[in-house]
Formats: structure tokens, sequence, C-alpha cells
């Protein structure tokens, strides 16, 4: 078996005497896959995988993101980590030495500035996108960095091997695998959501054809709601006309648990279009339809992934938690805590949370010194001009909170800039409000993590837009992300809302957010592929 990702289990950075120091790599990807990966590994990958990365028989194919991480694969033979004696957990990893200039053109220009704009519907038509001959050249390098990954795999898989490619970075890898290694079972996996054919026609009509085609070089394509994977459905149909048929034997289900939800009460069962305020009873590809593309079929699969619940309690228990934890019961004073725990991420949608907040302050004196708002906001994609605005938006905004409702002895809202994983596990932990109101989101974790770690049970303040909303809208507080107003009087709700109330939805969002975790996740995929 073979897993493909942008980012890899192992980055480096250089010490003071120019030594390379190997630490585990970060993001939620590699957070989740690393811990069925290395599992897989440790039990010696189950019935899937061939010779090449030895006992295990698993690879994992990655990027090199940093100088350092390129000056680790040039030491390594044809790249792997792993033969060089570096601590891979357990998994043989194949880091590729992408130049710089291409990477950069792949990962910022194509995937972060375009792709990801795209499939979260960021961008304002009025001005953006305009696609000349400069993205041209991106696009070439989106073109070489898919290329590699589909040379690497097919080089390093072993006969008939199983092969799970993830995530935007790299929608053209399938159909080129495929190309060079027929007896490959391919399967990939968007972590993202996808848009209507409207919003997907923005780019280049190339562009959209070789996205599209490029996926379905797979066998399996899985997505994290049914509403994403039917996105997807009709998307292929628009670009690609009568070259491509539907086949809805089984179609994706819409269960009953979804819709927009009531901000003053429990989520009710309207859908909303391509909204992710639908839900897929489906969780993997068996009998799920098909898309049929040049004599070949696709399965489309639903696998909405969930949190490994008591490994996420072990380590909220840890010393460093706890301690974060005090340090924040001290700072609220014994206040009501509205929290929330985002990247700086244009679709996670933070200064429109806090403009709710100020309303809430604004229509609802009676809050004044009885909350406090903790915001953990950390920095993302600063290489890119948009997030450092975006970051400078929202420490704007939370000054001017300050500004208007601080007194001497009332902090209404601290903001906390500096990534820290057990100080983000701490404020959930003491949440009553858990704020979770993206733009647009393939599922968002924090919801799910906010659910499993609150103490006294927090009350979730929900996107429909977010792929969690189409298993947990029954329980939590629905809002349009664009209504400032109604997330204002969502977060009113939720404080008003009984102790027994809040502890009862809580209870359920828990039993739904540890109902796929990650091993399962991935499991599953696994079989949908192989069926």
């Amino acid at each position: 078996m073979l897993v493909a990702s942008n980012r890899g289990p192992v980055a480096f950075s250089a010490d003071d005497d120019g030594s390379l120091i190997a630490r585990r790599g970060g993001g939620g990807l590699v957070s989740g896959l690393h811990a069925v990966v290395g599992e897989d590994a440790a039990s010696g990958g189950g019935d899937t995988a061939g010779d090449t990365a030895g006992g295990s028989g698993l690879v994992w194919v990655c990027a090199a993101l940093s100088e350092a991480d390129r000056r680790a694969t040039r030491l390594a033979p044809d790249g792997r980590l792993d033969l060089a004696g570096h601590d891979t957990g357990g998994t043989a990893v194949c880091m590729l030495d992408v130049d710089r200039v291409v990477f950069e053109r792949a990962y910022n220009a194509v995937a972060n500035r375009t792709l990801w704009f795209i499939l979260h519907l960021l961008y304002a038509p009025a001005s953006q996108p305009s696609f000349g001959s400069v993205f041209q050249q991106d696009w070439l390098a989106y073109e070489s960095y898919n290329t590699m990954f589909a040379e690497a795999l097919a080089r390093e898989a072993a006969p008939g091997a199983a092969v799970l490619i993830q995530d935007y970075h790299l929608t053209l890898a399938p159909a080129q695998l495929r190309r060079l290694r027929p007896d490959l079972r391919i399967a990939h996996f968007s972590h993202t959501p996808w848009p209507p054919p409207e919003y997907f026609r923005m780019l280049p009509d190339r562009v959209a054809s070789a996205v599209i085609e490029g996926l379905l070089g797979a066998d399996h394509l899985g997505f994290l709601t049914a509403a994403w994977a039917e996105a997807f459905c009709r998307c292929a149909q628009a670009t690609l006309g009568v070259d491509i048929a539907v086949d809805r034997a089984a179609e994706i289900d819409r269960g009953d648990s979804a819709g927009r939800g009531d901000s003053a009460g429990r989520g009710d069962s309207a859908g909303q279009g391509d909204s992710a305020g639908q839900t897929g009873g489906m969780t993997d590809g068996t009998g799920q339809p098909r898309l049929r593309y040049r004599g070949r079929a696709v399965r489309i699969g639903v696998h909405p992934l969930g949190v490994d619940s008591a490994a996420l309690v072990r380590r909220a228990r840890g010393h460093d938690v706890a301690a974060r934890a005090a340090e924040m019961r001290e700072l609220t004073a014994g206040r009501r805590v509205i929290v929330r725990v985002d990247r700086t991420e244009l679709s996670k949608n933070i200064v429109r949370g806090l403009e709710a907040y100020r309303e809430l302050l604004r229509e609802h004196p009676c809050w004044h010194g009885q909350v406090t708002h903790i915001v953990c906001a950390y920095p993302s994609r600063h290489d890119l001009p948009e997030y450092r605005e975006y970051t400078a938006a929202v420490q704007r905004i939370v000054e001017e909170i300050e500004d208007e409702f601080a007194t001497a002895s009332w902090s209404p809202v601290r903001l906390e800039v500096n990534d820290d994983y057990p100080r983000s596990l701490a404020a959930l932990s003491l949440a009553d409000v858990l704020v979770v109101n993206p733009i647009r989101d393939g599922m968002n974790l924090v919801a799910k993590e906010g659910a499993v770690l609150s103490r006294s049970g927090a009350a979730l303040v929900l996107s429909r837009e977010a792929g969690a909303c189409a298993e947990m809208a029954a329980d939590a507080l629905v809002v349009n992300p664009f209504d400032v107003g109604e997330t204002a009087a969502a977060i009113h709700t939720a404080l008003l809302m009984t102790a027994d109330e809040r502890r009862h939805r809580c209870e359920r969002l828990a039993a739904v957010a540890g109902r796929l975790p990650p091993r399962r996740w991935f499991r599953d995929q696994l079989d949908a592929l192989l069926a």
C-alpha cells in the first residue's frame, strides 16, 4: 500500500552546527494518516502491500517543503528517508526533491491561491480570478509537480498495490499514474469541499477538464460528505458533457439528520442545495454511484472523518494541558467561556465570528462582564499576502472589541496567535459555547474535538456550510455563516441554554464525533478501493 500527500510524516530543520534534525510533520492530514498508517506498519500492513518497503509494505510519498527537507532528500538513496536511517515511524518514506520554484508555483500559486479558492468559494468574481500568461506558467509547474508524484508512486509500487492519493494538491496524479501503471488500484480522497459547476467553471476550460479527468484516473473517489460527492458528479457532467455518464442505481443518500438548523433550537431536516447541510449514510464506496468515462467505472464514496475520542481525551489529560487550563480558569475568573480554535485561513470566517460576538455584546448588555471569548487564531500561509492581511483583520477587530467594551476588571476577548496545541485542547475542554462558523469546510474536526473534550458540555454554534453539519446538525445551533445577526442570536441562545440541555446535546455530538475515528475512516477507504 502507498500513500501520497503534499506534506509527509517527517520534516527537517538544521541545527546550529548544520546537522539535520528530524521531527514529525505538521498538519491535520498528517496527524490523521500518521496514526492509521503507523498502526498498519506495526501490524504488517494487512493484505494490500508489496515488498518494496520491507516488512510493512507501506510507502508514503511526499514533497520536500523546506531547504532542510531537500538536503535530507538528496542525502537519502532515491529520497528514501527510512533507508538513510531516519526515524520515520515504521513507515517507508519517499520524499521528493521538488525544485523550489516549481514547488512555489504549484503549491502556492495553483493549489492554495487557485484550487483552494475555487473549492471554498472564496473568490470575489467582480475582480478575481484573472488567468493570464503567469497562471499558465504556474499550471505547468502544477502538472510537473503531479508528474513527480506519479512517477515516484509507479517506481515504488509493487504489482497490484493499492495507492491512496490525498487532496487537491494532487488532482492530476491519479490519471498520470494509471497511464504509467494500469495494474495498480488507485484511490483519491478530497479533504476539502467541492464547488457547484457554476463556480467550478471559473477555472480555464483546459484546467477544469484536466482536474476532472485527472481525478477520474482513480478507481475510487472519496469525499467527506454526500454534498461534496454530488457536487463533484455535477461538475464532471458539466465539464465533460456526453463523454461521461453517471450510474445512479444507488443514489447518494441524504438522510434526515441534515439541514439548515434553527438558531434558537435544534437543526431541522431541510437540506440546502449544495451546502454541507446534506448528509450521506454511506461509509464506503460499495454500491454507490459510479461515473463511467472512457470505458472505465469510477466509484464514488463518502467517508466522514471523525476523531479518536479515547486518544484525544488521554492527550488532554497531559500536564501541559492542565497547566494551560489553570491559566485560562484564572483569566476567565468564573465567567462563561466562548471558544473558537482556528487557523487564520480565509474560509474559517473568523472576522464574521468576532463581529457576531461584538453584536452579542451590543444587543445583550446582560453579558457584559459575564463572558470571555477565547480566540485561538493561529497564523496560516503567511507567505501569501491575502492571509497576512486576514490575520491583521482578525487582530484589528479584537482591538476594536476591547476598545468598545473592556473595563478595568473585564477583558471581553483574549486572542492567542501563537500555535499551541495544549492550549487549544485546554480551551476546548473549558468551553461553554464553541463557535465553528466557516464559510465552507470539508469537515472541520474542531467541532468534533470540542464535543469530545468539553467537560461541562459545550453548546455548538455550527455553520451549515461545514462538512460536520451533515452529521451534527440535530444537536448543534446551525447558522448561515454570512449572517452575523443570526450567529449572534445563536451564541445568545447557547448561553441561555440550561446546563442539562447543553450536556445532553454535547453527549450526542460526542457520540457522532467518535463514530468514524481515523483508523476506521482510512480502512473504509481501503476496503472500498479493494471491493
